[in-house]
């Protein structure tokens, strides 16, 4: 929506790609700021995210520890994945991750949260589903892991452990920390708050130049 009464409307006087990439690029805007002025605006583009909390029948989460080059470590997550298949399903993209990264299905998946993982730098969005009725993919089936997912740790914890374990520091990945705390939240409500897994997702993004930001 554009801004109301009083509010100043953002316009991208210009564009300039600086680097394109096949997860993300990056782009340099010119935009109108209110009192006159023009900015400039350094973003990544990104190709978007899902992340799947998996709980147990037991109540236990199940997470993962990945090493990731930028942070220079390996760090806690939940099982998670690119959306780079054009028009494949974002439930679709989240149930094929699970397989892939921690050998499990689910009976069920519901949506628990989007967020935006870094506005001030980056458009990407990530959904995060909660999957339940989970089962072993039959060892002959299992995905081929590569790279760092090779060296993946998989454990299950109890999800008060595992919102715990985020207050505690001890997990910094956005998407895990609000997963498990969105997750703990809505289980303490019956799982009544869910929303269907097909909700659409809103995919806000810089206008192209010449229109007004919303």
């Amino acid at each position: 929506m554009t801004g109301g009464p009083g509010e100043h409307v953002y316009q991208v006087r210009s564009r300039q790609e600086r680097f394109a990439g096949a997860v993300f690029s990056v782009v340099s805007d010119e935009v109108t700021m209110p009192g006159g002025g023009v900015a400039t605006r350094d973003y990544a583009r990104h190709v978007g995210a899902v992340g799947v909390v998996a709980l147990d029948d037991e109540g236990r989460v199940v997470l993962i520890r990945q090493y990731r080059h930028p942070v220079g470590r390996a760090i806690w997550e939940l099982p998670a994945g690119l959306v780079d298949v054009a028009a494949e399903p974002l439930p679709a993209v989240a149930l094929r991750e699970l397989a892939e990264e921690v050998d499990l299905t689910a009976g069920r998946i519901d949506l628990l949260v989007d967020l935006h993982t870094s506005p001030g730098w980056s458009n990407e969005v990530i959904r995060i589903f909660l999957a339940r009725d989970l089962a072993e993919v039959p060892a002959e089936k299992r995905h081929v892991r590569r790279d760092e997912e090779a060296d993946l740790e998989v454990v299950r914890v109890g999800l008060d452990q595992a919102v715990a374990m985020a207050l505690a520091g001890e997990v910094t990945n956005a998407a895990c920390v609000a997963g498990v705390l969105a997750a703990a939240r809505v289980r303490d409500e019956g799982f009544a708050t869910l929303r269907a897994a097909d909700a659409p997702l809103l995919r806000p993004t810089p206008p192209p130049p010449g229109q007004p930001g919303r």
